[in-house]
Formats: structure tokens, sequence, C-alpha cells
């Protein structure tokens, strides 16, 4: 029987972050999600908060109350948002935004979590980026600060393999997820095309994207660290060609 441990989830209240919570719920795991909303659905294993991630103060706060309230053993730091444009009309304000989303929130977030965890000889750190670290049109801040993302995780991987702390990266290429489909018109013609752009011949799940996670969160991977993995269905490897 595996040890129950309490997973973190950042942004668990929908899509893969949600998926995940319901995986680990299900196995008998506890689950503390943060989010901009609570999840629209209960478990006596499942704590819910809310916070704007990408608010400093709000995000330290946040980190505080709930390693008081819990002993995180876990956090996945799944939350993030695109804010696409093309160059011409990107704007500064928006790489300052989704950097203290997808850099300074877990920064803060595993900051107070890891005290709990270097005393229990276990941890586990896990940041879902995207394969748009790569590059993709209309993804200058995103992709800036998701490639961001790559490097700090490594750095991290260093300082705290002697604490029996992992961390690694999971990087989803196009996902059927609420954020695709505020890009692309969902059951389009538009989606169907970067369907048949993907190697293996479809786009990815949310349950694709738990179920890889769930391997780096596993007690077993203890000699997994610093390292990113692409559940991008080939996309890393040729592209996803004109959408």
């Amino acid at each position: 029987m595996s040890t129950i441990r309490t997973t973190l989830v950042t942004g668990g209240n929908s899509g893969i972050g949600e998926a995940l919570a319901k995986r680990l719920v299900e196995k008998g795991q506890r689950v503390v999600s943060v989010g901009l909303e609570k999840p629209d659905w209960t478990h006596d294993l499942l704590a819910a908060y809310c916070a704007d991630l990408t608010d400093i103060a709000a995000t330290r706060a946040i980190a505080q109350e709930i390693c008081r309230d819990h002993a995180i053993d876990r956090l996945v730091h799944n939350a993030g948002i695109i804010l696409p444009n093309l160059l011409q009309d990107a704007k500064p304000e928006d790489i300052l935004t989704l950097a203290q989303l997808h850099l300074g929130a877990p920064m803060l977030l595993t900051q107070t979590a890891m005290e709990g965890m270097r005393a229990r000889r276990f941890g586990r750190v896990v940041f879902v980026s995207s394969r748009a670290a790569m590059g993709a049109a209309t993804r200058s801040a995103y992709s800036a600060t998701k490639a961001g993302v790559h490097g700090m995780a490594r750095t991290w991987a260093l300082e705290l393999a002697a604490s029996g702390i992992t961390v690694n990266v999971v990087a989803p290429g196009p996902i059927l997820t609420d954020n695709f489909w505020g890009i692309i018109p969902k059951g389009s013609e538009q989606q169907e095309r970067m369907a048949r752009n993907v190697p293996v011949g479809r786009l990815g799940s949310r349950e694709d994207v738990a179920h890889a996670i769930e391997f780096f969160l596993d007690e077993r991977s203890d000699f997994v660290t610093g390292q990113v993995l692409y559940v991008c269905g080939g996309t890393s490897l040729v592209g996803l060609g004109p959408s």
C-alpha cells in the first residue's frame, strides 16, 4: 500500500490540474487545490483555496496559510495563462504578469513548503510547462517564461537533491483544455487541422498529461530529477506547422 501524501496542485479547479486532482484522490491521496476558483466538486481528501497567483502578496499569504494547515509533500505548479500576441502587439507587462505566475508563484510556494519536505526527507516538485518553450508564433511572453521554468527547475533539482526532493517538468503539446479552446475554436476545422499535424494523429487529453505528472510524483521516481518530459504527440520533434 502506497504512503498517503499531500499534493498541492495550482490550478486544480480545471483542466490538467483538475484531472490530476481527481486521479490522486481516487487513489487515496490528499490534494490541496489553489486557483482563482475552487473546484466544482468535493471530496473528503480535497481541500480548496482561492488566490490570484499573479499577485505576489496574495501568493505569499496563501502559501503560508496552506503550509500552516497542511504538510505538503508534493507540489505541482500547473496554473498558467497564455496571453497570445504577435510581436508587434506584444506588451512588456505581459512578460511581468506571466513571470510572476509561471516562475514567482512556484518559487514562493516551494520556499514555504520545502522546510517540511526537508524535515521528512521527501519531496516532489513538478512544473507543467509547454512545448511552446521551444518557440511558437504569438507566444512571446508565454514561451519566454515557460523556457525560464526549465532553467529554474534544473537549478532547484541540483540544490534540493541532497534533501530527498526531486524537481521535474512536464511540457505538454496541444491539449484539449479551456486554455486551448480559448484560442482555437472548439470542434473547428482549425482544431482538426492541428490534430492532423501532430505525428501521433490526435490532440492530447488532460489525462495524458496527468499520467505523466504522476510518474514524477511517484516515490519510486527518486532517481529522476532535473528532467523535462514532453507530452506532445511528437510535436517537440517536428513542430505543429501552420494552424
